[in-house]
């Protein structure tokens, strides 16, 4: 089991990245130690601190034939990463 799942490259945490601040899609059960740790050993960086955030999934609705199909989402958890001043993730490095 993975803690980290996926980077976040939205235009919101993009934006951020200029102040050293990283997103990451994580782990429901993991705490802020677990991410600390995965990030510093994935990336080699020192992490200064950890805010994680969980999204509930959204409610949707599908018309069909026959009736309404209503359901949701997966929700998520979503970790706000500060690194030390002079380190860079680079997301893009393997491509």
């Amino acid at each position: 089991m993975s803690i980290l799942k996926k980077p976040l490259v939205t235009e919101k945490v993009s934006a951020l990245n200029e102040a050293g601040k990283y997103g990451f899609i994580v782990d429901q059960d993991a705490n802020k130690v677990e991410i600390k740790k995965a990030v510093e050993d994935m990336y080699g960086v020192t992490v200064e601190n950890v805010n994680t955030m969980r999204y509930q999934g959204k409610l949707k609705s599908r018309y069909t034939k026959s009736r309404v199909i209503a359901g949701r989402t997966n929700g998520f958890k979503k970790a706000i990463v500060t690194v030390a001043e002079g380190d860079v993730i680079d997301f893009y490095s393997g491509i």
